[in-house]
């Protein structure tokens, strides 16, 4: 196993790096996918592991040259895990509590522990591990599937400066990163973590409206997403505040402002901090659930 950080300061290289997935689902792919694509990683130094679904194991194994195992050959697993210099948590939230107690006896504090999972705190990871380890709690989201995702990062006390910068420089690898106190990665899972459904929906409802104003779905669509796609670069390529922005295309009495004040008779806004709130207060139910597994 390769140490993350030694006592003369000096950084290891990613690539050089045993990366092992304990869970194989989207999120785990977007982060492969990235890191080989970058060259940060080498297909030959990544496993992934899921309970049962060879198919999806098989699949990943043909499509990037990863070494892959399921839950069939425990021997295999254990070997993966015990080797690896990076284990990414990336299982289902339902399934977290039993597949970390089985980490036990297995990691060593010279692995860096990552979670992608919602809710899931750094002091419930450590109960279920039965032991104080350098973990990264990350939030991602979907859209690190193309590389343009969002990822919220916070560390346990055990993580040091090189764990952090190599955490941080794989998650770049999918989009941009944010470092935060643990306390507000519920936050980020409420804006960035969910946040794509909440712009889907909204472009949904734009499509919908297209259509009943008699344009063919298809032009709908195209409109709607070059509208979205637009607006969102118009805000990073500015730096401008998504307020001002606003303001410059609503002209008095036009047909912008009438839209806009039929949006917040709806109370648009409100709707949308509403829901913002809702799921990172779910976020913290979910990890309550976990936490009273990992105790039960």
């Amino acid at each position: 196993m390769t140490l993350l950080s030694s006592s003369s300061g000096l950084k290891t290289e990613t690539n050089s790096l045993r990366l092992c997935f304990y869970g194989a689902g989207s999120m785990a792919e977007a982060i492969v996918r990235g890191l080989l694509d970058r060259g940060l990683a080498e297909p030959s130094r990544v496993s992934m592991l899921n309970r049962s679904n060879m198919g999806r194991l098989e699949e990943l194994a043909d499509r990037y040259g990863v070494q892959v195992s399921s839950e069939l050959d425990a021997k295999a697993q254990r070997s993966m895990l015990h080797e690896a210099d990076v284990i990414f948590l990336s299982m289902k939230p339902k399934d977290a509590a039993d597949a970390i107690r089985k980490l036990q006896g297995i990691v060593t504090s010279k692995q860096m522990i990552v979670s992608v999972i919602a809710g899931l705190s750094i002091r419930t990871i450590e109960q279920l591990l039965g032991q104080p380890a350098p973990i990264v709690r990350t939030m991602p989201n979907t859209s690190s599937t193309i590389g343009l995702g969002a990822t919220g990062i916070s560390f346990s006390s055990s993580v040091d400066d090189n764990q952090r910068q190599l955490a941080q420089t794989m998650f770049e690898a999918i989009g941009l990163t944010a470092i935060v106190e643990e306390p507000l990665i519920e936050a980020v899972t409420g804006v960035s973590g969910s946040g794509p459904a909440y712009v889907y929906y909204l472009m949904e409802a734009m499509i919908e409206a297209g259509v009943k104003l008699g344009l063919s779905e298809e032009a709908s669509r195209d409109l709607t997403v070059q509208t979205v796609l637009g607006a969102a670069q118009m805000v990073k390529s500015t730096g401008e505040n998504p307020a001002e922005l606003r303001r410059k295309v609503t002209s008095p009495n036009g047909s912008t402002q009438a839209a806009i004040e039929t949006l917040d008779k709806h109370d648009f806004s409100n709707g949308i901090i509403r829901a913002v709130a809702r799921a990172a207060e779910r976020a913290s139910e979910m990890g309550a659930d976990i936490e009273r597994s990992a105790l039960s």
